[in-house]
């Protein structure tokens, strides 16, 4: 049997990882500034991780939904603090994919609604519902393409309300940063209106920080820079540094009834295991305040060069939009300089680093990238 080649694969095996290094099957080390698509928070093989996850496997890795879980209670308590919604709910699952979709469901179950409001160049996931909300024909089968659906533009507040004012409209859902779509940060006003918005026409307002989220924009999430309060917050990737995990954070007018969202593996003891290191470093190392002052510096430090048409982004979530092609200077980063970056689209570099990312590794990256700029 044959793997289903869906995959663009680099001939690259990694088998050995810590921090910000990757090693591959050859002894050949990298610099990881892509984190797995900003899966790896904490960094790789953090020893507290390890052990955390060794300690609960010791004890009990898994049992189902239907007892109780004290590690998604614990979780729960210090998400809140952390992040300063503790009067929120939390609703544990696999991944964002599935984090979007409960939190499209639920704004559907409250307001009674089946519309929701996208935006162009969105990526919310590949699942069903999320897929329809992404803004990617390419990846949006027959099946998945839904009428109940609108985008708009992002930033364009009037053409929001005028979806909005047609009616039905469940709820509207939005990147903190649209990561895959090309680093586009929304503005504080237009955050500002579309928060007012929604309240005002009964819609839930939706914030994907799958991405964008757990410290990586140097706050917890990525709208808080907006000073906003969204309805529903979704979450992924760096929640637990490879293991997999999801959720999402439910504001309290939401109520609860038995059986109306579920899951088997969400939530599960090895995962909570995970998520409650990964918070604990995350605050004990000072991750978020690192995140900022390094990917700040990295951006600050990009050249001025004819090939670079802008750099966008906040902390280490960053996107250098170039005026050509990038695959060929990604394959120097990569095989030349043994650096892992990422893409948005043919002309954007995207680096989403973990978010221990020391200065020296960061000024490592700018050397070798400028040296290419300029070759």
């Amino acid at each position: 049997m044959d793997l289903f080649d869906v995959y663009s694969l680099f001939d690259v095996t990694p088998v050995k990882a810590r921090g910000c290094r990757v090693w591959d099957d050859k002894g050949t080390e990298y610099l990881d500034l892509y984190g797995g698509h900003a899966v790896i928070s904490i960094g790789h093989s953090h020893p507290r991780y390890i052990a955390a996850l060794t300690e609960q496997l010791n004890k009990i890795g898994f049992y189902s939904n239907s007892v109780v879980n004290p590690l998604q209670a614990e979780l729960a308590q210090k998400l809140g603090k952390a992040c300063g919604y503790e009067d929120y709910a939390l609703f544990l699952v696999n991944s964002g994919a599935e984090s979007n979709e409960n939190a499209l469901k639920l704004a559907s179950f409250h307001t009674g609604k089946d519309r929701i409001i996208a935006f162009h160049r969105s990526f919310h996931g590949r699942t069903s519902g999320a897929v329809a909300v992404t803004d990617n024909p390419a990846i949006v089968s027959p099946f998945n393409a839904n009428h109940k659906v609108t985008f708009c533009d992002l930033n364009d507040a009037e053409g929001v309300e005028a979806e909005l004012r047609k009616g039905n409209v469940a709820g509207v859902i939005i990147e903190g940063i649209q990561g895959c779509g090309g680093i586009h940060v929304p503005t504080t006003s237009f955050m500002q209106e579309l928060e007012t918005l929604c309240h005002t026409y009964g819609a839930a307002l939706i914030l994907d920080e799958v991405q964008s989220g757990y410290g990586r924009t140097g706050r917890f999430f990525a709208h808080q820079w907006n000073d906003i309060h969204p309805d529903i917050i979704t979450m992924g990737k760096g929640i637990a540094n490879g293991f997999p995990c999801g959720g999402i954070l439910i504001a309290p007018q939401f109520k609860a009834r038995k059986g109306m969202l579920g899951t088997t593996f969400g939530g599960n003891y090895l995962a909570m295991a995970a998520a409650l290191a990964v918070l604990d470093i995350i605050q004990d190392e000072g991750l978020i305040e690192n995140a900022f002052s390094v990917g700040e510096y990295i951006k600050t430090h990009i050249p001025v060069s004819p090939r670079i048409k802008k750099v966008r982004g906040r902390g280490l979530m960053i996107g250098i939009e170039m005026n050509e092609d990038v695959a060929p200077l990604r394959q120097k980063l990569l095989f030349e300089n043994h650096i892992f970056t990422g893409v948005a689209g043919k002309n954007m570099i995207r680096l989403l680093a973990p978010l221990c990312l020391s200065m020296e590794e960061a000024k490592q990256f700018l050397t070798a990238f400028n040296t290419l700029i300029n070759s």
